[in-house]
């Protein structure tokens, strides 16, 4: 079958809070658009895009699935991501590849803490999306108060496209602003009739707002305003989707998914106004080694670049997932990746449909494919023509904040165990495993608690190695609390040949500046090769603090003076002699540990907000604020910063204190000074 041209398709993703309807939504999507015969469900484990033993057995989505169908003659390429905070890095590497999204907020909780993370990652990312407003059905929905929390919280510019007729179980249907009619559904299908009374009117002033808003963003469509021309419906459309592209608005969408309401014109918006590959600015890079950036325009007759965004062990089998920005190649042919400096060849090529495969022959640009038998490449890697290479930024995932000690239970596992979690490695950049020099034990560390859990079932599940582990450690790290110095000489044989060196270090605390190394001796003095032995030393030696261990961050360190004899400077002296110099220069410094503190928020009817409180308190935590949430079923939110190390096993002190009724959310939020007693 010919593909529609890279005008006529869509690369979208669906973010939002954990539970908002994410893979609701998508499943619907998919069932409309004719992509699958049967609607699958989340509470039945039948969905579509969760096709992960754990995904169906919790009920929610650990991992991001692509799909891709078709809708009024367009291709839509759909990645559905996790909402939950322990799988953020699914999340990232999605929004990195992806032209479009689709912001899915509950319309009973408005906006909630996850959703501002994923909005701040399409932020970065400059991704334009629309906002779909789902479960005007339930008991407690108030969509003109979430709309406020996308303005408060978000701060976006929101455009209103629909307007829902009741909430709650008095919700009926929507009128739409743009042509006016009112839509309802019966049996999945929309049908439009005439709004009637105080409905049209309403219609009639949200399309005077519309066009308002619009004209803020379109000095051609602003003219027509201001001369009181009559603006058609398909001139307000060209000139908000050239606003929504350029990030200044976005659409916003009503309905319910789970009752099949407000789908199709959600599709529809997809087409009409999120970008197309070709609607997206060209693909930036740098050639190696080389410090102005170079562009890769979507077309078959550029040089072929892709970005690989995911790597996923399948059966067994390693699936390399990368998004193709320019050029074209075939199964068997040769590419360049410049971060390994080294070829890898796509021996298979699929278009994916969840976890089920199409083969390909080729792919070109705008493509979302995932390849098989190439054995180097990871997430963040570009692939390139090796005559004419690029390198994109790559995909920068968070430090884990919690780690576990993991043990086979019989020696015959222990191989296994290794080849296992390299495996893990690969897939998952959140995921780091390490051996602990004192205790010989493998500490694994992950996002967070359900995170480490997930693995571990992984390991046990799909890997056959049975395995037992440990309590829950905090990841804790290292800084300064001020500047020192120190010098180190190293002089003497190694292997009967001489060895000299002489270094001064110095160091600093740098807050939120995260970790830097840098030289201020004078090059015509020393050899290259020997400040850089030096430097690379001194970032490596960042990774172990010298108070207790843990990996050092916010700190400044600079290779102060340098002594060199020409007859006996080497580099392995240079790099000794840096290592001791800022081993006692941080002692000189003295140490502060840092813990990671975690933003939580609690959803709790108010009978119990006492309670809560007076928890938080008692895990040292620090309540930001309380907020009232009015509807028929009125709750308190409370917003707290807690130490991860005072917040294990909260769920189940949560439920006992508030009777199962009260839930909450967590995700990590800054490094902050902690007592070194009780590490």
């Amino acid at each position: 079958m010919k593909r529609p041209a890279l005008e006529m398709r869509r690369n979208i993703g669906i973010i939002s809070h954990i539970d908002a309807g994410k893979t609701t939504t998508t499943e619907r999507m998919l069932y409309y658009s004719g992509a699958v015969h049967r609607i699958g469900e989340v509470d039945e484990g039948s969905a579509t895009m969760d096709w992960m033993s754990q995904e169906r057995e919790r009920g929610i989505t650990i991992t991001s699935a692509a799909i891709t169908t078709t809708w009024a003659d367009h291709e839509i390429t759909i990645i559905d991501t996790p909402g939950h905070v322990d799988f953020t890095i699914e999340v990232e590497r999605s929004l990195r590849v992806l032209d479009g999204a689709i912001a899915i907020f509950s319309a009973v909780e408005g906006v909630e803490p996850q959703s501002e993370t994923v909005w701040r990652q399409a932020d970065k990312f400059r991704v334009p999306r629309l906002a779909f407003i789902n479960k005007l059905d339930r008991l407690g929905a108030d969509f003109e108060r979430t709309v406020e929390m996308i303005v408060e919280k978000l701060g976006a510019r929101p455009v209103l496209m629909h307007w829902p007729d009741g909430e709650g179980e008095g919700y009926t249907g929507q009128v739409e602003v743009l042509s006016g009619d009112f839509l309802t559904w019966e049996g999945g299908e929309p049908h439009r009739s005439e709004p009637a009374g105080a409905l049209k009117e309403k219609a009639a002033d949200l399309r005077e707002a519309l066009i308002e808003a619009v004209a803020d963003h379109d000095e051609s469509l602003m003219e027509a305003y201001l001369e009181g021309g009559v603006i058609e419906p398909a001139t307000l459309k060209a000139a908000l989707r050239r606003a929504v592209l350029a990030g200044g608005l976005v659409p916003v969408f009503c309905g319910s998914s789970l009752k099949n309401k407000g789908v199709q014109p959600l599709l529809d918006a997809v087409v009409d106004y999120l970008p197309s590959p070709v609607d997206t600015p060209p693909a930036s890079g740098f050639p190696p080694g080389e410090e102005n950036p170079i562009t890769r325009p979507p077309a078959e007759d550029a040089p072929f670049s892709a970005l690989v965004f995911k790597v996923q062990i399948d059966e067994g089998r390693r699936l390399t997932y990368l998004r193709v920005y320019s050029g074209a190649a075939k199964v068997g042919e040769s590419l360049w990746n410049p971060a390994r400096e080294d070829s890898e060849r796509f021996a298979r090529l699929f278009r994916m449909y969840s976890h089920k495969r199409e083969r390909l022959d080729a792919v070109g640009p705008g493509d979302i494919v995932a390849a098989a038998g190439m054995k180097e490449a990871v997430t963040g890697d570009t692939l390139c023509d090796r005559k004419e290479q690029i390198a994109f930024e790559s995909i920068r995932a968070p430090q884990p904040v919690i780690s576990v000690a993991i043990e086979p239970r019989d020696a015959t596992g222990s191989k296994k165990l290794g080849e296992t979690l390299a495996k893990l490695q690969a897939e998952d950049p959140t995921f780091q495993v390490r051996v602990d020099s004192e205790s010989g034990q493998t500490v694994m560390s992950g996002m967070g608690e359900l995170h480490l859990e997930v693995l571990t079932r992984r390991i046990d599940e799909d890997f056959g190695v049975d395995v037992r582990v440990g309590a829950p450690r905090v990841v804790y790290r290292e800084t300064l609390a001020r500047e020192a110095a120190a010098e180190s000489t190293f002089d003497r044989d190694l292997a009967g040949e001489p060895q000299f060196a002489r270094v001064r270090v110095g160091v600093a605390p740098r807050p939120g500046g995260g970790v830097s190394c840098e030289s201020a001796v004078d090059e015509r003095a020393v050899p290259e090769n020997l400040i850089a032995a030096a430097l690379e030393s001194l970032r490596a030696s960042t990774s172990s603090g010298a108070m207790a261990g843990y990996e050092m961050t916010d700190v400044g360190v600079t290779l102060l003076e340098a002594g060199y004899d020409a007859e006996r400077a080497t580099e392995a002296a240079f790099s000794i002699a840096a290592a001791n110099a800022f081993t006692e220069a941080c002692r000189a410094a003295g140490g502060r540990l840092l813990e990671p503190v975690m933003s939580v928020e609690v959803v709790t009817p108010g009978e119990f907000l006492g309670a809560i409180i007076g928890d938080i308190n008692a895990r040292d935590g620090k309540v930001s604020g309380v907020e009232e949430r009015g509807g028929a079923s009125p709750v308190s939110v409370v917003r707290a910063s807690v130490p991860l190390a005072k917040v294990f096993g909260y769920a189940t002190s949560l439920r006992s204190a508030t009777q199962g009724r009260a839930t909450y959310t967590m995700r990590f939020s800054h490094y902050a000074p902690c007592e070194m007693a009780g590490v």
